[in-house]
């Protein structure tokens, strides 16, 4: 009982140590300044890529739960996804509070219980694995611009590796390898109660249509999520390329995702002082635009808070 206990005040505490410490190391000054001085309209162009990413996320678990035979609305899932972010922002263990309100809300709707948290975990996993598959395609866009040659100067060991090739031949294999498992998966696989649903939905006639859809979804989401970090580099002055954004996004965003936080704070600055700094871009920039980044769910939980009525099960 003990423990747990203490696991849980661990959590509390480290992610303001963490988030107090990174802010210490690149300037509390200097992230004030950049703050005060950031341009209005790239602040708004990435709250509007923001809420995109968000809505592109909701209409990809409403495709999911469909293709699993969990039937929802439209207006249900965008309002049900938002209060999740609204969850995520205020409380500890990163998007884990959020994603449980969406399963406890889909059982609500009547669907069965381990159905409903499938969909909610396979929908994240589906946004985290096409995050790296960007990251990947990304990787394989820049090998060979000059950026890239200054970055590899810094490994020569690594710099005669194909890059291009490797990074575009696995992230094919990220988008094409859960498809070939999971059919092959399913056509050996007895339609027992637990796996029965979701057999079903892999002999779906239209199932390889649905499995496209959501990784069009994911890409959309992490394309829209990277444009708002570099809305946020644009708002504080810095000009990154796009490719390298991409590749440094990556390990930024999961970071993010670890449960030892209040929605990624403390976690995603820390990653993105590391990766955005072997770019060239400052640490107090760094911090700044991971702030910005960090603020724009916090002003979408009110999307969700503010929705008129419940989320009920509406057409």
């Amino acid at each position: 009982m003990g423990r747990p206990a203490v696991t849980g005040w661990w959590r509390l505490v480290a992610a303001p140590v963490l988030l107090g410490a990174v802010v210490a190391l690149a300037g509390p000054r200097e992230i004030l300044g950049a703050v005060w001085r950031a341009d209005p309209a790239w602040l708004a162009l990435g709250l509007l890529s923001a809420t995109l990413a968000n809505v592109m996320s909701a209409l990809r678990w409403r495709g999911l739960c469909r293709w699993l035979g969990l039937p929802v609305p439209t207006r249900w899932a965008i309002v049900t996804y938002f209060r999740g972010v609204a969850v995520n922002a205020v409380l500890p263990g990163a998007v884990v509070g959020g994603d449980v309100m969406r399963a406890f809300g889909l059982q609500r709707l009547g669907h069965p219980g381990m159905e409903a948290g499938a969909s909610v975990v396979l929908d994240r996993l589906s946004g985290l694995w096409m995050l790296v598959a960007l990251g990947l395609v990304a990787l394989g866009w820049g090998a060979g611009t000059p950026e890239a040659e200054r970055l590899f100067s810094r490994w020569p060991q690594w710099a005669a590796l194909p890059w291009r090739e490797l990074a575009w031949a696995l992230a094919a294999a990220l988008v094409l390898g859960p498809w070939i498992v999971l059919r092959f998966a399913a056509g050996r696989l007895r339609a027992r109660p637990s796996v029965a649903r979701w057999v079903e939905a892999m002999h779906h006639p239209h199932a390889g249509r649905r499995y496209a859809a959501q990784v069009v979804y994911s890409l959309a989401v992490q394309a829209l999520s990277v444009l708002t970090l570099g809305c946020a580099a644009q708002a504080v002055g810095q000009t990154v390329p796009a490719w390298a954004l991409t590749a440094a996004a990556v390990p930024i965003f999961l970071m993010a995702t670890l449960p030892v936080s209040f929605g990624g704070w403390g976690t995603r600055e820390a990653a993105a002082v590391v990766c955005l700094g072997v770019l060239g871009v400052p640490a107090h920039a760094a911090v700044t635009m991971s702030v910005i980044y960090g603020v724009y769910p916090l002003v979408q939980a009110g999307f969700g808070l503010l929705a008129h009525g419940p989320a009920r099960a509406r057409s």
